[in-house]
């Protein structure tokens, strides 16, 4: 059997560490409009203060969760928390192209409905936060999550620039580092509760992930950890090789073949 060559490791270790490959340099302007849809600076200010609103109600939500006794009834805040995604939505359907209302829209879904969703199990995902609505039918389960991926997958869209070199904003750099990184967060849960025995995908079918096997959920969450790592998610940027199967397996090879490349050179 040939031996690997440099070109080969060479290869192999960008596979492992895909970062290694990413040398153009993220360029932050904060001269350039907030956010790319919303460019006149009264307008963007009252968008802004609507969405922060939404926020601070969320925020008043949690708070009094946090103070809830293990015996108390959630079902009052869980009324206040979907009042908050119905804001999300008024304010998404007069902004469509506001991303970070579409990103907020996804992160308060997942908290009502849990990292979960996406599979039909009866074990537990303990890696994931508790949700606000255990009983949720697959009906609304399959809803939500369609809304989640849209709105991620539309959030990426709109602020990925269209080349490397071209400039973001600060605020359309961190929404964009959330949409990702929210993403692979989701994927990789997801590749986890499948592998639970008698699991299965509950996608809607129109969906693409309503076809992907464990690897590829898994290859995606590690996609998007990185590209939520390059654009500001430093723990997004940690997950990014952990959570790609191929890159372990590739660390593995690239080991055992320079181990080898030694062995051979010792014996010369």
């Amino acid at each position: 059997m040939a031996s690997l060559t440099r070109h080969d490791l060479s290869i192999l270790e960008k596979i492992k560490d895909p970062e290694a490959g990413m040398s153009t340099s993220l360029v932050i302007d904060e001269s350039i409009p907030r956010d790319p849809y919303i460019t006149d600076p009264a307008q963007y200010s009252r968008v802004i203060e609507r969405e922060r609103a939404i926020i601070s109600s969320i925020e008043a939500t949690e708070m009094q969760m946090a103070c809830l006794s293990s015996a108390s009834s959630p079902l009052p805040l869980l009324s206040q928390y979907l009042d908050c995604v119905t804001r999300f939505d008024e304010l998404i359907e007069e902004y469509p192209n506001y991303a970070s209302a579409r990103n907020n829209r996804a992160q308060s879904l997942r908290r009502i409905y849990g990292d979960g969703m996406l599979v039909k199990s009866t074990e537990p995902l303990k890696d994931a936060a508790p949700v606000l609505d255990p009983s949720a039918s697959d009906e609304i389960l399959i809803s939500a999550s369609r809304t989640i991926l849209t709105d991620l997958s539309t959030a990426i869209s709109l602020l990925m620039p269209l080349t490397p070199f071209a400039s973001l904003s600060p605020p359309a750099s961190k929404t964009l580092s959330q949409a990702y990184t929210q993403r692979g967060a989701l994927y990789h849960l997801t590749a986890k509760r499948l592998a639970f025995k008698e699991s299965k995908l509950r996608i809607d079918e129109s969906r693409r992930e309503a076809g992907w096997r464990i690897v590829d959920f898994e290859e995606n969450a590690s996609r998007d950890f990185f590209m939520g790592g390059r654009y500001g998610n430093e723990v997004a940027k940690a997950l990014a090789v952990s959570a790609n199967p191929t890159a372990k397996l590739c660390g593995e090879m690239v080991k055992e073949a320079i181990r080898k490349e030694y062995a051979v050179g010792g014996d010369s």
